[in-house]
């Protein structure tokens, strides 16, 4: 009995590789392979929309969270529901009508400039390095399970991951990631929480042992939830992982309120994640580190088999992530930065990616190359680097620094020009990383630069001032580019002409 905990998570393991062959059936084309041939309906968007933001941070991290700070352990999980609810409802129906593969291409559609295609590089690093810690965490849930080193641990999950996502690309990432919802749902709502709280005596049990502080929304700090909300919701808004969902959705309304579904959902977890955390600092006082608390629970607090299934919780939450960011670096890699690095290099500027020249089949062979590649760059990462955090940050700045007033600019602001993106783009990457570098040299400990929340500030600001001034210093954005533009977006746009036409 002591051994079927374990049981449970390679049977769990083994189903996704299932389910790689059977998203394979479904993939006849690229548009099948990149982005589920935009067919998901609500129940399949909401779910793949909530499995790919709730990864090993939002899981484990969450209730590590709640285990240490209370309740204002919440916040950021609910920052990242706060990200999902603001695109789904701003953003998600026009994107939607876009039909196109990546963040990118509607900058490229939107200003009529290839200038902009710089952004994919950043995209890129950003993703591969969301995909780098996201295997990295698997290490924390198989190391207990079964006593292996940590980059045996990384290997065999990253391995899974790889497989599932190169076969069937987002088809068989979309089958995954339901049974990763379901199972997340279950581990955490139905098992996790009441378990947890009978052990503690409930909220009334933990209130009498526990300080008032643990119940105070912002026991954390308010600079904590504030940089949870500027990093996270913020930088969900322009992901790239989490805009090709959005293009998975069957319709615009799909992609509306199926995402304000997932928001919902989100914040109920990281709720859920926090009083879970709350109770077992009661039950199981003496944990070592935070990030334990979660298998500690799942070990000690529930019956063998059902502590199985919620360390399965744990695994499916990191593969979300992992697979979803995966795949969106292996689409921004063949359909942004190799046209533009190529194009860059002989000097002729880049070329759109012409998707519908040739076999469906080559060119899906191709993509699945570009996963299978990129996957194994990083499980490397995962293994060979100790702190992909401190990358992952950077990237994560730049993201949100350098990126995200030119793109929500494009959406929201019709005297946006390709010249004040660019310049906006330039502006705040230089600013981002030089603040992050002057903080890093004056600071007293090691990656307080890094790790800083003025970089994102000072980038955004420089950012917005270039960008309204660089639009407003330079002509409006030629007619023909913007007819095209309003074509897209009021969805005179078919998937048809999405397949067989350039992007700009």
């Amino acid at each position: 009995m002591e051994h079927l905990n374990t049981v449970i998570v390679v049977a769990y393991l083994a189903g996704m590789l299932a389910f790689g062959w059977w998203g394979k059936s479904r993939t006849k084309n690229v548009s099948d392979y990149l982005v589920a041939g935009r067919r998901l309906g609500p129940v399949f968007y909401t779910g793949t929309m909530a499995a790919v933001v709730l990864g090993g941070a939002s899981t484990v991290g969450g209730v590590g969270l709640g285990y240490t700070y209370g309740i204002s352990g919440m916040w950021l999980v609910v920052a990242i529901g706060a990200g999902v609810l603001l695109l789904s409802l701003l953003f998600a129906s026009t994107l939607q009508k876009l039909k196109i593969y990546t963040v990118s291409q509607m900058l490229t559609l939107r200003y009529g400039v290839r200038s902009t295609q710089v952004s994919s590089i950043v995209m890129l690093a950003y993703t591969l390095m969301l995909c780098a810690t996201s295997t990295g965490a698997y290490a924390t849930i198989f190391v207990v399970l079964f006593g292996w080193e940590r980059w045996a641990a990384i290997a065999v999950g990253g391995a899974v991951v790889l497989v599932y996502s190169t076969i069937g690309g987002m088809w068989s990432i979309t089958l995954a990631d339901m049974v990763q919802f379901i199972i997340k749902t279950v581990g955490v709502f139905a098992l996790m929480l009441p378990f947890t709280l009978n052990a503690a005596g409930g909220l009334d049990g933990i209130r009498e042992r526990v300080g008032a502080e643990f119940f105070s929304l912002t026991g954390i700090g308010a600079q904590s939830i504030i940089t949870y909300f500027v990093v996270y919701t913020l930088g969900l808004l322009i992901g790239q992982d989490i805009w090709q969902r959005v293009f998975t959705a069957r319709t615009p309304l799909i992609a509306q309120w199926g995402g304000t579904a997932a928001g919902i959902y989100c914040i109920l977890y990281g709720v859920a994640g926090a009083v879970i955390g709350m109770a077992a600092s009661v039950v199981l006082p003496a944990v070592a580190s935070k990030d334990d608390v979660y298998a500690d629970v799942a070990i000690n607090i529930l019956p063998v088999g059902l502590g199985g299934l919620v360390l399965a919780a744990a695994v499916a939450a990191m593969m979300s992530t992992a697979s979803g960011a995966l795949i969106a670096a292996a689409t921004v890699a063949r359909t942004d930065v190799v046209p533009f690095v190529t194009g860059w290099v002989r000097g002729r500027g880049t070329a759109a990616p012409a998707e519908a020249e040739g076999n469906p089949e080559h060119l899906v062979a191709q993509n699945r190359a570009w996963v299978l590649g990129l996957g194994l760059v990083a499980i490397g990462l995962a293994i060979a680097v100790q702190d992909v955090v401190a990358a992952l940050t950077i990237s994560y700045d730049i993201l949100v620094g350098g990126l995200l007033v030119s793109i929500l600019g494009g959406l929201t602001w019709k005297r946006g020009t390709g010249f004040g993106a660019a310049l906006s783009m330039a502006a705040g990457t230089v600013v981002t990383l030089g603040t992050m570098a002057f903080l890093e040299i004056t600071a007293e400990q090691q990656y307080d630069g890094i790790y800083a929340n003025e970089p994102i500030y000072f980038g955004l600001l420089a950012s917005a001032v270039a960008y309204i001034a660089g639009s407003l210093l330079t002509p409006r954005t030629d007619d023909v580019v913007m007819r095209a533009w309003e074509d897209r977006v009021a969805g005179r746009w078919t998937d048809t002409d999405a397949e067989t036409a350039p992007v700009a």
